[in-house]
This record gives structure tokens, C-alpha cells and sequence, in this order.
């Protein structure tokens, strides 16, 4: 009687073991056999990190084995297992590789095919079609779009974290380390103690200085040390927490009457303004999205206040970018002057306190949120309706969105949500925040995702130019690697422009990005559609670039870029790819370190071995 031996590997991570039945049936071209109990006698099976073999004996000939079930039967109380993978060992000494990587609750079944990638039109066996239907029609019962907030991207239809899809809630590993990081953050910001600094007028700038106690390392000391300094303001719009708001003035606003009188003291190249404008050395940040919006009411006892300020900026003659002109509101006028370094220290001091106060709140929930954690978060939800388990696009992206939409329930219960931390802490909460990211929306272009044309687009793209703007060097050195793997991988499933358009799972994926994560707005540049290999390539490069590189650019880093510990892909082309991938990344981190090293402020926020994965990771 044939036979075949199984092995499974179960998770590591916290829990993911398990003391139910486990039955599995084996489905073949031929036939399928009975349930089996995969139980070895006087052993602890399904432990978790373990990985069991079992013999499994059936009674005739199966063909070719081109499905798995696997059954999970209350043994004493329910607990949730995390299955990793299954191979099979036929009769002939093949081996088939079954990924799962899913958590399997309560008693049910769950149905596996072998780790190939297939794009629906290599499916011509209609056993696997119906899973492949089956498969997209529960995810789409358990991944339903919902607005939070009008305006807003659609998010997961969760009011919680409990209420999400077993499979993207955090494992209990995970669960901990959020909250224990949360509670660092509270910790190291002495936000208790200082929450009433934080909602009140400060007395003096060694206030400042308190935040500092609980964050020591090289760039904070450096930071505390020199931020009043006009030098320290201007790089921080290059390689700080927002690097994207920088970009070359063409032409002055009319709304900001600088004159070359009024800046001429910090113009080092004897040229009138304009001049400077013409040859490019004058730079502007405009925070015009926040004129108009809201400031913080939820405590009436408390004045809070914001700013919309247009700030003026110049490349002098050893290539640092310093302010020269700061208007703190939109409108011109006797009651909003043009403040200059020429002015009394601590007015020019307090001009550029309100801006970095404005660049905070832009940050946070544009830079930040909207554009990183709640554009994967569409991108994440688009993935599980519509790309089935063994589509390669699935395999490609769904180590860049693992957490994503958990950290973001979280984000909507905890600190974005009525009298969350927004609230407490920050001048744009009790509102503020809500009508900045509707606003926003507006200007959330796909172009705008694709990491050089944003750049160029803010005519920030020329290395010569402006040579200490590592955020675009280096991001632009990541953006080609992750481009170049994709490449290689949509190659090796689409042989042309064709395959690609006549993908309807992919285009449906396409289509459900446009439809709701923005919100079917033509003005957005999202594709509804893709129709070439190429297109697609910039396409998925978008997906994983923002999730990975762009969110650890302004949110800083911790690592994994490049590693892919669950291994969906089973063909050994992909894991070819994957590996140079890695090699070209790793001579990444090479070329960044070796600009550092004698820097007295390093930038390492875009070193691959810094780049998380996903936006939650």
C-alpha cells in the first residue's frame, strides 16, 4: 500500500503550539484518501517550534497530490494553532512543499495546495479553480472595506483588534512588544509628568532639554546640543523626521513679500534675491495645509494654538541650507510679519520653534500616517480580498503589509480615536488631526508614492546641486534594488504585457486600491488598471517601497528589508532573486556606512539593514 511521510512545522512564536486532533487528508488526481490522526504514541505532537514526520499509509494509488486538508478537533479546550508548512514525501521520493503560515482557531478545516505560484490562468484543473474561488470569496466575507472618517482612505471594518481576522491580529509575541513599546515611548517622553508642560506655555528653554534626559544616543545629544543653531534647522529639512516638504523655489508666493533687502545680510553670492531664485540656491517649505485647521479644544482650560507657516530657505556658498525669511500665517499683513535672522535672537529663535512645531504636525499625520500606515493598510486589505494564497503577487507582498492593518485598528483605538494620546498631546488633536488628513487626501497622488518622481517633481533630484541630501541618495540607491527584484519576479510569471492584462485577480487587486483606498478619485493617478509588465514593476515597487523604506525614512528604522523568514515562494528562481536581492542590499549598507564614518551626524535612516519590512515590523 503506498505510502507517504508528512512533516509539520509549527510556529515559534508565542502559543502557536497546540493539544488538538490534527487530521489530515491527502487530495490527489486520482483520489483522496481517508482522515488520518497525525498522533505518534507517548509524544507531545504539535509543540510549539516543532517539526513532526508522520507516515501516512492509503489504500490505493492517489496521482498527483494537488491539495492537503488539514482538520483541527477539540482535544480539551480550544486553543489556536499556527501552522508554518507541510511537505509531503510521496511514494517516489518526491517532495511537495504546502506553505500555510496561518493560525487555525477553534475547530474547522482548512484546505492547502503546493507552495507553486500560479496565476489563475495556469490553473486548469477544476479542483484547484474552486479553491482558488473558495479561497478569495471567505477572505472577501472577512476583509470588508469600512470609513472611519469621511474623506479618509477605507480602512478594515474592525471596531477593535479582537474583531480582526485571526490570520493579521498580532500574535501574542507581537501583541506584548506593542504595547511595551507604547509604554517605553510614554516613559521616555515623561508623558505623565510633563503633560502638563506639554499643554502649557513653557518658562524657559532648559525646559527643552528634559525631553532629553530618557533619549540619550549620538543624534539626540547632537541635536540638543545645536538646535537653536540656524545650520542644524535647515538639515533637518533634508534629513530629519520629514525629509519631504523641502523643495527649490521657482518663483516667491505672492502671498510671502520677501524682498532682497530684507535677506540681503544672509545672501553670500552678492545677488539679488531673484538672482539666487534663478540659479537655483533659494528653497521653500510651505505648510499652507495647516492654515485653517482646527487647534486643540478638548482642554478648555488649556490655549493651544497652531501655525501655517511659509518658510524661506538658502543654499549658501559651503552648500548648507539655512533660513533666511519665516512668515508664520498664510495672509500677509501688519499682524503676520516676515521674520529674519537680522531680527532680535529670540524672535528669529521663536519663528523657527513655530515652524518645526508645524513640520511635527504635518509629519505625524501626513507624512506619517496617511501616507505610509494607512496607504499599506488599503494596499494590505486589496491584497487579502482579491489575490489569492498562491498568486505570486500575494507571495510578493504580504511579508510588506504582515501587521499592518493591526498596528493601524491599534493607531484608530488608542491614539488617533476620541481622546486618544492625539488629544492629550498635540495641538491638531480633538479634530485637528482628522481635518488635516481629509484635506491631504487631496494631494495623495500615485505620482506622488513613486519615490524619484517625488523628488524630481520638488526639483530636489540633482546630487550636485544639493549634496547633503542623503534621504533622496540613499532612497534612491533602495528604490532601484527593490525595483530590480521585482522585476525579476514579475518576470518569471508574466512572459508579456498580455499575461498581465488579462490577470483579472491582479486587476482586481488594482481596481480595489483605486476604488477605495482612494476613494475613486480620478485627480489621484492611481491606476484602475494595469495593462504592462513595466507599469506593474513601478506598480508593486510603490507597494513595498512605501511600506518598507518610506515609512522607515520618517518613522527611523529597525531592520529585515530583504528577509523573508516565511518562505511563500517555493520556486528556485524567486529564491534566486531573492538572494541578490539581499547581495545588492547588503552593498547598500556597505556604500551608507562608508559615507557615515566620519560624519559627525550619520544618516542611517535608509540602510536596508534598518528598513523593516512592513510599516508594523
Amino acid at each position: 500500500m503506498p505510502s507517504y511521510t508528512v512533516t509539520v512545522a509549527t510556529g515559534s512564536q508565542w502559543f502557536a503550539g497546540t493539544d488538538d486532533y490534527i487530521y489530515l487528508s491527502l487530495v490527489g488526481s486520482a483520489g483522496c484518501s481517508e482522515k488520518h490522526l497525525l498522533d505518534k504514541p507517548f509524544y507531545n505532537d504539535f509543540e510549539r517550534g516543532a517539526v513532526d514526520s508522520y507516515d501516512v499509509t492509503v489504500d490505493e494509488e492517489l496521482g498527483d497530490i494537488q491539495l492537503i486538508k488539514i482538520e483541527k478537533r477539540k482535544y480539551w479546550f480550544h486553543d489556536d494553532w499556527y501552522l508554518k508548512y507541510i511537505t509531503v514525501k510521496t511514494p517516489c521520493g518526491d517532495y511537495i512543499e504546502f506553505p500555510c503560515y496561518r493560525w487555525i482557531s477553534g475547530e474547522g478545516e482548512i484546505v492547502l495546495r503546493d507552495g507553486q505560484a500560479k496565476l489563475a490562468c495556469d490553473d486548469q484543473i477544476h479542483v484547484l479553480k474552486q479553491h482558488r474561488r473558495k479561497e478569495l470569496e471567505t477572505r472577501q466575507k472577512q476583509y470588508r472595506w469600512m470609513e472611519w472618517n469621511p474623506g479618509f482612505p477605507l480602512s478594515i471594518d474592525a471596531k477593535c483588534h479582537k474583531d480582526l481576522p485571526r490570520d493579521i491580529q498580532f500574535d501574542s509575541e507581537k501583541g506584548v512588544d506593542f504595547v511595551l513599546n507604547y509604554s517605553k515611548a510614554m516613559e521616555n517622553l515623561f508623558i505623565n509628568r510633563f503633560m502638563h508642560m506639554f499643554q502649557s506655555s513653557w518658562s524657559d528653554f532648559a525646559d527643552f532639554e528634559k525631553i532629553f534626559v530618557r533619549i540619550s544616543n549620538t543624534i539626540s545629544e547632537r541635536v540638543m546640543n545645536h538646535w537653536q543653531e540656524d545650520r542644524m534647522f535647515g538639515y533637518q529639512f533634508l534629513n530629519g523626521c520629514n525629509p519631504v516638504m523641502i523643495q527649490r523655489c521657482l518663483k516667491l508666493p505672492d502671498n510671502l513679500p520677501v524682498t532682497t533687502e530684507m535677506v540681503e545680510c544672509s545672501l553670500e553670492r552678492q545677488l539679488t534675491l531673484e538672482q539666487e531664485i534663478e540659479q537655483g540656491n533659494i528653497f521653500i517649505v510651505d505648510f499652507k495645509l495647516l492654515d485653517g485647521i482646527d487647534a486643540n479644544k478638548t482642554d478648555p482650560c488649556t490655549l493651544q494654538f497652531l501655525a501655517a507657516p511659509i518658510c524661506l530657505l538658502y543654499k549658501n556658498l559651503a552648500n548648507k541650507i539655512v533660513p533666511i525669511a519665516i512668515q508664520l500665517n498664510q495672509v500677509p499683513g501688519e499682524e503676520n510679519p516676515i521674520f529674519l535672522p537680522s531680527d532680535a535672537k529670540y524672535d528669529w529663535l521663536l519663528a523657527k520653534i513655530w515652524v518645526r512645531s508645524s513640520d511635527f504636525h504635518v509629519h505625524q499625520t501626513i507624512t506619517h500616517l496617511l501616507r505610509t500606515h494607512l496607504v499599506s493598510e488599503v494596499f494590505g486589505i486589496a491584497m487579502y480580498r482579491q489575490l489569492p494564497a498562491v498568486h505570486p503577487i500575494f507571495k510578493l507582498l504580504v511579508a510588506h503589509v504582515r501587521f499592518t492593518i493591526a498596528i493601524n485598528t491599534k493607531a484608530r483605538e488608542q491614539l488617533i480615536c476620541e481622546y486618544g494620546l492625539f488629544d492629550k498631546a498635540n495641538a491638531t488633536g480633538g479634530g485637528g488631526h482628522v481635518q488635516m488628513v481629509q484635506r491631504a487626501m487631496q494631494d495623495l497622488t500615485y505620482t506622488s508614492l513613486c519615490f524619484p518622481e517625488a523628488i524630481k517633481a520638488r526639483g530636489m533630484d540633482n546630487a550636485e546641486d544639493i549634496p547633503y541630501y542623503f534621504y533622496r541618495d540613499d532612497g534612491l540607491l533602495v528604490w532601484e534594488a527593490i525595483k530590480t527584484f521585482v522585476a525579476e519576479v514579475v518576470g518569471i510569471y508574466y512572459e508579456g504585457d498580455q499575461v498581465v492584462e488579462e490577470d483579472q485577480e491582479l486587476q482586481d487587486f488594482v481596481k480595489d486600491v483605486y476604488m477605495y483606498g482612494m476613494r475613486g478619485r480620478k485627480a489621484s493617478g492611481f491606476p484602475k488598471s494595469i495593462k504592462a509588465k513595466e507599469k506593474l514593476c513601478e506598480y508593486l515597487t510603490v507597494v513595498i517601497f512605501t511600506a518598507s523604506a518610506q515609512h522607515a525614512a520618517v518613522n527611523f528604522g529597525q531592520l529585515f528589508l530583504g528577509m523573508y523568514p516565511e518562505e511563500h515562494f517555493v520556486e528556485k528562481p524567486v529564491k534566486e532573486a531573492m538572494a541578490r536581492f539581499r547581495k545588492n542590499l547588503d552593498s547598500i549598507v556597505s556604500v551608507i556606512a562608508e559615507r557615515n564614518k566620519n560624519k559627525k551626524l550619520p544618516y542611517y535612516y535608509l540602510s536596508p539593514d534598518r528598513i523593516p519590512n512592513s510599516v508594523a515590523i
